[in-house]
């Protein structure tokens, strides 16, 4: 790490790892998102360097009316490698969310992406009830759109838990680089091996991008479900950052 700044409520952590890696997690003073918050990200990896960008945390959205917003900008230089794993967002009954990533990545660059997205509080009957969760992901591959993900899940165009059934977590992972490669064939592979069951309790999906890149999606009952699947999906991870963010977090 050569240089963090953060304004409130938006805190930058920077624990030490005994990896190569710095490792990078954002906090917030307020335990969430209010209404009218807006939070700016700005990654930059330097040639050669990897970064792991994660949350605390959760990240909850509260009721809000006028909506909050959320932006990560990052630049992936030659060789670089960023791993961005936040926890799963948590939309409150009559919360608005906005979230916009946009990466680029560099000749010999890697990105691994994920997001996931819950119904809500649950346990407290709060299920698909938040107004609005829209969220936009473009990425360069050295100048050339290779991904533009994007969802909309919005309570003025009907009832979302119907929609949803059985399930309350949705997750995707997005991987790109030519250094991932072997990677992703293996991930690929494995995913178009799974056998389909009726009425499973966890669905998984892979599709190719670009030459070198691929998008998982994971929809899943439980939150615990979804993130077991991720971790042994990207199994690799730790290996690539030198030490396992995952050891220790839960």
């Amino acid at each position: 790490m050569t240089q963090a700044y953060a304004t409130s409520p938006l805190r930058l952590l920077t624990p030490k790892n005994h990896g190569r890696a710095a490792w990078i997690y954002t906090s917030s003073h307020g335990g969430g998102l209010v209404d009218g918050d807006d939070i700016g990200i700005r990654v930059s990896v330097g040639t050669g360097a990897t970064a792991f960008l994660s949350t605390q945390s959760a990240t909850k959205v509260y009721r809000s009316p006028r909506g909050t917003s959320a932006v990560l900008d990052a630049d992936i230089r030659e060789n670089g490698l960023l791993i961005v794993a936040p926890d799963a967002v948590v939309c409150f009954a009559g919360s608005r969310y906005r979230q916009t990533q946009h990466v680029t990545i560099a000749a010999g660059g890697g990105l691994v992406l994920l997001d996931q997205v819950t119904s809500g509080r649950r346990e407290s009957g709060e299920r698909w009830v938040f107004d609005d969760y829209v969220s936009r992901t473009t990425i360069h591959l050295e100048g050339r759109l290779v991904v533009h993900e994007a969802l909309a899940l919005r309570a003025s165009d009907g009832p979302l838990a119907p929609r949803f059934g059985r399930f309350d977590v949705l997750a995707v992972a997005v991987l790109i680089g030519r250094g991932l490669a072997d990677e992703i064939e293996r991930l690929d592979a494995r995913v178009r091996a799974e056998s389909v069951q009726r009425r499973a309790d966890r669905l998984l999906a892979a599709s190719t991008v670009c030459e070198t890149g691929c998008v998982l999606r994971v929809a899943g009952r439980t939150l615990e479900d979804v993130d077991y699947t991720l971790r042994d999906l990207l199994g690799f991870v730790p290996r690539l950052l030198g030490d396992s963010p995952w050891a220790r977090k839960w």
